[in-house]
């Protein structure tokens, strides 16, 4: 369960923050450095979640 919810929380907000970026218009660098911001901000999410249900 803990995985499973690290990896969709990794997905949802790299994805999240790939949209932010490209909607601000940054460029690939720039959606990069978000969307790694955002995946390490799901990793702990997904883990919050996964100890709640725990």
């Amino acid at each position: 369960m803990n995985k499973l919810c690290i990896f969709a929380g990794t997905t949802i907000f790299s994805y999240v923050g790939w949209y932010l970026g490209e909607l601000i218009g940054l460029e690939f660098v720039g959606c990069f450095l978000v969307s790694g911001v955002g995946s390490i901000f799901g990793v702990w999410a997904g883990w919050k979640v996964a100890q709640k249900y725990n």
